[in-house]
């Protein structure tokens, strides 16, 4: 039971390190022009597109290192249980819309701290992304036999 607990934990650090370092390395290629809206805190098409292919990523690797040191299916369905409830868990403010001190106008570049805290995304994307994050998970797991 301790193993697929800690294939668990280490499937999911692997997917959001694999997550923060993709995104931030996707955000300052493209630059806040190219990943938001012209003027706007909501993100562009091109960085919707980028994020899902890269959550998808993430998902297959954090599937596949928790099969491998569990070496069950099950570790790996528990890890795609625990990224769809956390995945949700995220999405519910998002459908609340914007925190009061999120500013609506952007003007110039914006570091990528910042850009984490007032990027809008929209509500399908936020809602689609754990259930990617689950997709991704069961492949990645399939890939260790």
């Amino acid at each position: 039971m301790g193993k697929k607990i800690l294939a668990v934990i280490i499937g999911y650090v692997v997917m959001v390190a694999f997550i923060f370092i993709t995104f931030t390395v996707a955000y300052l290629a493209m630059g806040a022009d190219g990943a938001f809206n012209p003027g706007v805190y909501d993100v562009s098409t091109l960085w919707i597109a980028i994020t899902i292919v890269l959550g998808i990523v993430a998902a297959i690797l954090g599937g596949l290192v928790c099969v491998m040191i569990a070496k069950t299916q099950q570790a790996a369905k528990i890890l795609a249980g625990l990224v769809l409830a956390l995945g949700l868990a995220v999405a519910i403010p998002v459908a609340m819309g914007p925190d009061e001190d999120t500013p609506d106008v952007r003007s110039g570049d914006v570091a990528v701290m910042e850009s984490m805290k007032v990027a809008r995304q929209p509500i399908w994307v936020a809602f689609l992304n754990p259930f990617i994050g689950v997709m991704g998970v069961m492949i990645g797991a399939r890939l260790k036999k």
